[in-house]
């Protein structure tokens, strides 16, 4: 019953990893660590943090991209009872795109 416990979180952070990279769209170019901090610096994007509060869940794993002529979060978020859901966030509104 532990174990079940203790493994549920690190087996769900693993699935979330997977989930982002294969939900994250084709034409969608992703920016690095240091790119992504120039943007929330330049108020280009908003902080994951102000992000966080509009989305139901933990945030596991987040990537600020650039799809469709702007940038946006595409998260892996856990929420209740451990289910990871994608959800794309426009990065400058904080509006979330899909679900």
């Amino acid at each position: 019953m532990i174990r079940r416990h203790i493994l549920a979180p690190i087996l769900g952070s693993m699935l979330a990893v997977a989930v982002v990279a294969t939900a994250t769209d084709a034409s969608a170019a992703c920016l690095s660590g240091r790119e992504a901090a120039q943007a929330v610096a330049s108020g280009e994007a908003m902080r994951l943090s102000a992000v966080a509060r509009r989305v139901d869940g933990d945030i596991v794993n987040a990537d600020l991209c650039e799809s469709g002529g702007r940038l946006v979060y595409h998260l892996a978020v856990m929420g209740p009872g451990g289910r990871v859901l994608t959800i794309v966030v426009d990065a400058r509104t904080g509006e979330v795109l899909s679900r």
